[in-house]
């Protein structure tokens, strides 16, 4: 099959890399000239910018999206819509709220483009393992795509959920609960480090893996992690969130379902952040007022 794909980030190179193992013909776009000569490398087709990109694939014509989500991602799309012609595909695979896919995909329809959603979970290991693609969008369009998604994923990797935002729901959620598996990873391991028993985390978390209702390929991660660096010294404890734990707890509210897991392991990424808390200084500040208790200044 034939694909235009923009963006060559980490995720990226490595999609457009498995998609030509499979002779698919990839036509490139990313700002970095470096990235696409690198991706020549690997036999896709350069291209100069937008317009060339499209210009250099037959209708009717498919273009994957591949940039950071929010306004880099809302920009390309429109940017690529306006050069493409009826009957021609936008595919988003980056982590977009699937509010934004319905809105985008109502508005390329009246243009008669397709919009198909592509919730894509893999990291930087999709490479070597493949990635789990969650597809929403409109049977022909996700029919046609049927080629790409099976180059690009794992056998029986990949699954059309439903209509048009479908699959960046889908993805949204398998994130709440990635977030809340590495939290409870995280609390299990602080308490084992601080044990009288000097335990060796990085064996337990391998011992976990044979046989154990708790493994996982987090946890495999995990005892990467540990072997290289048991006490974890050259990190810092300090976590980033990419949006949908968020936009997770929003829908959980809409909908009045209860996701406390969640919502506390988002909260403890937010503490991470805080060099030091007001609210805890609020609770020290409090307890030597009512009790006399001891303060560190």
């Amino acid at each position: 099959m034939e694909l235009g794909f923009v963006g060559l980030g980490k995720m990226g190179m490595n999609m457009v890399t498995r998609l030509r193992r499979d002779q698919h013909r990839v036509v490139v776009y990313d700002r970095s000239n470096d990235l696409i000569k690198q991706a020549e490398g690997y036999g896709c087709v350069s291209s100069s910018s937008l317009a060339d990109l499209v210009g250099k694939l037959s209708a009717p014509r498919a273009v994957w999206i591949m940039v950071p989500s929010g306004v880099p991602t809302e920009e390309t799309v429109h940017a690529v819509a306006a050069l493409l012609q009826p009957g021609d595909i936008i595919v988003d695979g980056g982590n977009t709220r699937f509010h934004d896919d319905v809105r985008r995909a109502a508005v390329l329809k009246t243009k008669g483009i397709h919009y198909v959603d592509a919730g894509t979970s893999g990291g930087i290991w999709g490479l070597k393992v493949g990635y789990c693609l969650m597809v929403g969008g409109d049977d022909a369009a996700v029919k046609r795509l049927a080629p790409t998604f099976k180059s690009l994923a794992p056998e029986n990797g990949w699954a059309h959920v439903g209509a048009v935002g479908a699959g960046h729901y889908v993805k949204m959620v398998h994130n709440g609960i990635e977030y809340s598996m590495m939290q409870g990873y995280a609390e299990g391991f602080e308490l084992m480090s601080k044990s009288e028993y000097k335990l060796d985390l990085a064996r337990i978390a391998d011992l976990w893996m044979h046989g154990s209702v708790v493994r996982s390929w987090l946890l495999e991660l995990a005892s990467g992690a540990l072997k290289e660096d048991q006490k974890l010294e050259k990190l810092k404890g300090y976590v980033q969130d990419s949006g949908e734990g968020r936009w997770m707890i929003a829908d959980a509210i809409e909908k009045d379902v209860p996701v406390p897991t969640l919502t506390a392991a988002l909260f403890t990424r937010f503490r991470s952040r805080q060099e030091e808390s007001f609210a805890e200084k609020m609770l020290a500040a409090l307890r030597n007022a009512f009790g006399g208790h001891s303060v560190r200044r």
